[in-house]
């Protein structure tokens, strides 16, 4: 029963076959390992009115909802990203729940969620026309050497709710009159909301467990995060496994091609897909392990570069004195020295007479 479940859990993880690239795909980013932010154009219906009468307040758009959530936190590949939501008030059950049948991503198949962002993408569409969105892509390259800083470790809390704020705050600059503001919770909620109530004043803020269940615009955020992430696992992967599959086939005979492995794809991402744990172990460089698709601070890449001495080891060697070292003193004067700089560079100094 474990393991059906967990294959169930795999399968709706794992992107769709066809899985729609968005607008929040940017191939360059994504192939350099970079972290990014994506905002969609505000619906001008959600903009304020251009020549507002004097009596009304300069921002006086609709009074909107704002959900949060995100996609990708546990996986060893891909990004983790980031979703943001925004719509009326009043339009948040009757156009996301009734109509569009939005709900948390994971409970969502691969293609009902790839198609609910493709009509959200879609020009003259109600979710086009009524709602905003925004991604923060957060690179695994980034996620891994922010969690693997030697000193003070930004970790993937602090992460999480750095993207969350600028997020929000970047809805706020766009024009937008939010008012209610609902976010799937990092840790401790109430402690997670006064912060956010700190930063946000004129919005009531709501911050809850599963709150992609209960609260439509969080749904909404959650099917934007999961969608990006499952596209961005897509244009990785075919960047980095189909150039070295298209060199191996022209190098091999026919026989040699029946009798090659092959790897229709790396899965969901997650260290419990066979599929994503098989293709690290075999597209592992025994100097560099992968590419900025892998987040190397997680224990399964750890591990496996580690195992049976998989990979090459490099040791650092420590001079005696170098936790007490300047990087100035290897600028000084030399007022000090009494030896010959060249003669003692490759070891010990020597006198004239030898030569």
């Amino acid at each position: 029963m474990a393991d059906s479940q967990m294959e169930d859990e795999v399968a709706l993880e794992t992107p769709a076959s066809d899985v729609f690239i968005a607008p929040s795909i940017n191939h360059d980013l994504l192939f350099t390992g970079a972290s990014y932010t994506h905002f969609s154009p505000v619906p001008p219906a959600l903009l304020p009115p251009p020549n507002p009468e004097p009596e009304q307040k300069a921002n006086a758009g609709p009074p909107c909802a704002l959900g949060v959530d995100e996609a990708g936190r546990g996986p060893v590949l891909g990004p983790m990203v980031y979703g943001l939501f925004y719509l009326p008030l009043p339009l948040s059950d009757p156009l996301l729940r009734n109509t569009h049948h939005f709900d948390d991503s994971k409970v969502l198949t691969p293609d009902v969620r790839s198609n609910l962002m493709e009509k959200l993408c879609t020009p003259e569409t109600d979710l086009y026309t009524q709602c905003g969105w925004a991604v923060e892509v957060m690179s695994a390259r980034d996620i891994g050497a922010n969690m693997m800083k030697p000193a003070a470790t930004y970790n993937l809390n602090a992460q999480a709710m750095d993207a969350t704020i600028a997020l929000i705050e970047g809805v706020y600059k766009r024009g937008v009159n939010v008012k209610e503001i609902f976010i799937d919770t990092i840790g401790n909620p109430a402690t997670y909301q006064k912060k956010l109530e700190r930063i946000f004043p004129t919005a009531q803020v709501t911050v809850a467990k599963k709150a992609d269940s209960l609260y439509p615009c969080v749904s909404a955020a959650s099917v934007c995060a999961k969608v990006t992430r499952d596209a961005a696992l897509e244009v990785l992967y075919e960047s980095y496994i189909r150039p070295a599959e298209k060199d191996e086939d022209e190098e091999m005979s026919g026989t040699e091609k029946t009798k090659a492995p092959t790897e229709a794809s790396w899965g969901s991402g997650y260290p419990s897909d066979a599929r994503c744990t098989s293709w690290l172990k075999r597209n592992m460089d025994p100097v560099f392990g992968w590419g900025s698709e892998c987040r190397f601070s997680w224990g399964t890449a750890k591990d496996m570069l580690d195992i049976k001495n998989a990979a090459a080891k490099v040791e650092w060697p420590v001079g005696e004195d170098d936790e007490n070292g300047r990087v100035t003193d290897y600028f000084s004067a030399g007022k000090e020295k009494t030896t010959d700089e060249l003669g003692s560079w490759f070891g010990s100094s020597v006198s004239a007479e030898v030569f």
